[in-house]
């Protein structure tokens, strides 16, 4: 699987936002720091922390998206492909017996 920083810039920008609007909103609950006007109140943090997921969202999504498609084909090395010359003579060995 590629690295982390591989991902496009813009993935890894919205991560970093995310998470600095998540800590914004835990810290603005907690009330470790003031906010002005109507960003301090619980109902601004609960939207911080909303909009903080989907900024994550994105990345997220494309690093699950790279561990599918890179575990695809282990899970399906197991298995030839169907224009396996091997398969295909196999197929032609077994003729059906008469009794």
């Amino acid at each position: 699987m590629r690295s982390l920083s591989q991902l496009p810039r813009l993935l890894l920008w919205l991560e970093a936002l995310g998470l600095l609007l998540l800590m914004l909103a835990y810290l603005n609950s907690r009330e470790l720091i003031v906010l002005p006007g109507i960003l301090a109140t619980p109902l601004a943090a609960i939207v911080m922390i909303f909009f903080a997921i989907a900024l994550m969202l994105p990345a997220a999504t494309v690093l699950v998206w790279r561990t599918v498609q890179g575990s695809g084909e282990w899970l399906q090395a197991h298995r030839p492909p169907s224009h396996d010359k091997h398969r295909a003579h196999q197929q032609q060995q077994q003729v059906p017996r008469k009794k």
